[in-house]
C-alpha cells in the first residue's frame, strides 16, 4: 500500500489541525475524505486539501472502502459508537482522548476492541519531545527516587458549556496517562479539590486533584481552564537526590521599555505541535508495516477513564480519597 488513505470525523479545532498535519507533515497518509455536523466546516477543511472530498455521515466515511484508517476528533460524546464502528469495519482508529466520557462506555469500547489492536489513543504527550526526555532522564536516574511530581496544566478560556466534570474528563485526564507512563506506576487513589469558586466561568475553576501511584509517589495536578494569560503546561518531578522539570519552550525572549518577556500560546497547538505529528507519523507508519501501534492503546484510554471517574466521585463526596478501581471486562 503506497499511501493510508486517511478519513477524518470532526473538523473543529483538532480536527481540522489534524488534517492539516496528515496532509502536510506526514509521510505515507493522504486525506481522502472529512465529516462534521456542521457540512460547511468540512468543506471549508476539505478545501485545503487535494482530492479530499465530504461525507455527510461519520459512520458513511468509516464503511467507505476509500478510506483506509479513520481519525476521531468530534465531540467526546461520539467518541464510543464511532470506534467501535471503525473497529467492526477492520480499520485502524486513532481516537482522540477520551476514549469515551464515561466509564461504561469506555468498557464498552474495550470490550468490541478486543484484541485487535485497531484503535489507537491520542495521548500525543507520549511522543512530545520535552516529555520523552524527561522520562528518559527519569530512568536514568538523574533525580533519583521520585518522591513528587507537580503537574500544571492552564488555558485561556474554558471551551463553550464546561463543566467541573468535563474539565476531569477532558483536560486533567491528559495527566492521568502522563503520571503512570512517567514513573511506569498505575495511579492507586486520588483526591479532588479547589479553593473558591469564580462565579463568572460557571465552573469550579482551579481545581487541585492529588494522586497516588502504586511506587509511593505523590502527584498534585492543577488544573486551571480560565488562567487567562495563556496556555501553559509545567510538570517538574523532585527525586530523592535532585529535580528534572519541563523547560519554558518559548523560543523567543523580547526587551523593550525596560523589561525583558516570552511569549505564551493561546492554545495546545503550537505546544504541542511535534508531539501531534510525530503521534501521527507512528500511527501512519506502523499501519503501512501491519505491525503494532505504539500509541496508548483503548485500554489505556480505560485506565485513565477509572482514575478520572474516581476523581469525579472524589469531587461529589467533599474531596474524600478515593481508591481507584479497574472495572470488570
Amino acid at each position: 500500500m503506497s499511501e493510508i488513505r486517511v478519513g477524518v470525523i470532526g473538523t473543529g479545532i483538532m480536527g481540522a489541525d489534524h488534517v492539516n498535519t496528515l496532509h502536510r507533515h506526514v509521510s505515507g497518509a493522504a486525506v481522502t475524505a472529512v465529516a462534521d455536523i456542521d457540512p460547511a466546516r468540512a468543506r471549508a477543511v476539505a478545501a485545503g486539501v487535494r482530492d479530499a472530498r465530504t461525507v455527510d455521515d461519520a459512520f458513511a466515511l468509516i464503511a467507505d472502502p476509500a478510506v483506509d484508517a479513520v481519525v476521531i476528533a468530534s465531540h467526546d460524546a461520539t467518541h464510543a459508537d464511532l470506534a467501535i464502528a471503525a473497529v467492526r469495519a477492520g480499520k485502524p482508529v486513532l481516537c482522540e482522548k477520551p476514549l469515551a466520557p464515561t466509564l461504561a462506555e469506555c468498557v464498552r469500547v474495550v470490550r468490541a476492541a478486543g484484541r485487535t489492536g485497531l484503535i489507537s489513543l491520542g495521548f500525543m504527550r507520549r511522543f512530545d519531545p520535552a516529555y520523552v526526555e524527561l522520562k528518559a532522564a527519569l530512568a536514568a536516574g538523574t533525580c533519583g527516587v521520585p518522591l513528587l511530581l507537580h503537574c500544571v496544566s492552564r488555558g485561556v478560556a474554558s471551551a463553550p458549556g464546561a463543566t467541573s466534570e468535563s474539565s476531569v474528563t477532558g483536560s486533567a485526564i491528559h495527566e492521568f496517562d502522563t503520571v503512570p507512563w512517567l514513573l511506569d506506576s498505575p495511579i492507586t487513589e486520588v483526591e479532588w479539590h479547589a479553593p473558591r469558586r469564580a462565579p463568572a466561568t460557571g465552573l469550579q475553576d482551579p481545581q487541585l486533584i492529588l494522586l497516588r501511584t502504586a511506587d509511593g509517589a505523590l502527584t498534585t495536578v492543577e488544573v486551571f481552564l480560565n488562567a487567562g494569560y495563556g496556555y501553559d503546561i509545567r510538570c517538574e518531578i523532585v527525586g530523592d537526590r535532585g529535580t528534572v522539570a519541563l523547560a519554558d519552550p518559548a523560543r523567543i525572549v523580547t526587551d523593550a521599555d525596560r523589561g525583558r518577556s516570552t511569549g505564551h500560546p493561546a492554545d495546545w497547538r503550537p505546544r504541542f505541535a511535534d508531539a501531534y505529528r510525530l503521534e501521527l507519523q507512528a500511527w501512519i507508519d506502523a499501519i503501512t508495516a501491519g505491525t503494532p501501534s505504539p500509541l496508548a492503546t483503548a485500554r489505556d484510554g480505560l485506565t485513565a477513564s477509572a482514575v478520572a471517574a474516581a476523581v469525579i466521585d472524589s469531587m461529589g463526596n467533599g474531596g474524600r480519597t478515593v481508591p481507584v478501581q479497574a472495572p470488570a471486562l
